[in-house]
């Protein structure tokens, strides 16, 4: 992994990882609000559309976990938590790059989500990105403890001491994900230190950003896949937790194989062109999914099922086309490390294996 060291200074110019979920972001609470017709969203809109509720886990509609995170009520809410993305998520991307921070605000916004739920005693309908962005928060104070951020006590101070102020005077504040998220974000952020740390005996080489990304971006598409019907069809004769050990062991094999890549001479760019024709397989076989697997199963109504029949009136060769346009993408937005790899005469995978030895931890 590359250096990061966050700036000393209150504000922190954001990067690629915060443009990009504040994109996302943005574009579903408005399209909500389009809906609309203002610039606020109904309840009925917000469930329809991935607001979490009281017994969406019992029904197993483990996209909410996620969904919700990406809608808000109105524009105030919207503006306010992209504040927060912005002030607090420049810092721990530019500490910890983007993968860890993608990783960080996704299982904040999960389990922010899940302790949320549990504290709730009565029906509820939650939105917005409150439990992500308190993620980064308890991420940049558990860099701090360790000693591993270089800010002030004072930004901790101002910062939750005005998201406190916030909360208080609003009483549609759901402390539940807020303290859950906060939660999830420090103790992931630690676990990921360790993480790094038992990688300097496990791996040869530090992953450099984009192949990081690519592969926690597949480590998500695999821990949905494992929620899925399809895995336990496929996984014949085994329960439980069974597919769950068998898709981590697969996918710890693959981390391997991608550290004994890199350390090779032009192993990056093989790398690289192997993840994306990676990309482009498992784009197929989500769309083969869809069309013989998710979408009988479906009920009449469900929205998924709605915007993937407006969409992809034909799946399989919706899935191809989609396929190939990955695989460009993703060689596309790696050309520069494909054009080090192509260029590499022995130093790529020294320099990565230096790169490993060199920091212990985050």
């Amino acid at each position: 992994m590359p250096s990061y060291r966050a700036s000393p200074g209150f504000f922190e110019v954001p990067h690629a990882a915060v443009y990009t979920l504040m994109t996302v972001t943005v574009l579903a609470s408005g399209f909500c609000f389009i809906q609309a017709g203002g610039p606020a969203a109904p309840a009925e809109l917000l469930f329809r559309y991935g607001g979490m509720y009281a017994t969406a886990i019992a029904r197993h509609e483990y996209w909410r976990l996620v969904a919700y995170g990406f809608l808000h009520v109105n524009f105030v809410h919207l503006t306010m938590n992209m504040l927060c993305l912005v002030l607090w998520g420049a810092h721990l991307e530019r500490r910890v790059g983007p993968a860890y921070f993608l990783i960080i605000y996704l299982c904040a916004m999960v389990l922010g989500a899940v302790i949320g739920n549990g504290i709730h005693s009565t029906p509820y309908l939650t939105v917005g990105a409150s439990g992500a962005t308190s993620g980064i928060l308890g991420a940049l104070l558990c860099l701090w403890i360790l000693g591993k951020l270089e800010v002030g006590f004072d930004f901790f101070a101002i910062n939750i001491g005005l998201n406190i102020a916030f909360a208080l005077g609003n009483s549609r504040i759901d402390w539940g994900v807020h303290l859950g998220g906060f939660a999830a974000g420090l103790i992931v952020c630690a676990l990921l230190d360790l993480v790094e740390k038992a990688n300097a005996y496990l791996l040869r080489c530090k992953f450099p950003e984009a192949v990081k990304v690519n592969l926690a971006v597949l480590a998500c598409v695999m821990a949905l896949w494992v929620w899925s019907g399809p895995a336990q069809a496929i996984a014949v004769g085994a329960s439980g937790w069974e597919p769950v050990i068998m898709i981590a062991v697969a996918y710890c094999a693959v981390v391997k194989l991608v550290d004994l890549g890199l350390s090779m001479k032009k192993g990056l760019a093989i790398v690289v062109t192997a993840l994306a024709g990676v990309n482009a397989a498992v784009v197929m076989l989500c769309g083969w999914a869809l069309a013989f697997y998710c979408w009988p199963h479906m009920p009449i109504g469900y929205l998924p099922l709605d915007i993937l029949v407006i969409f992809c009136p034909n799946p399989i060769l919706i899935s191809g086309l989609t396929a190939i346009g990955v695989a460009v993408l993703t060689l596309w937005l790696c050309a520069k490390e494909i054009l080090r790899g192509i260029e590499d005469v022995g130093f790529v995978g020294t320099s990565l294996r230096a790169e490993r030895s060199r920091r212990h931890g985050l």
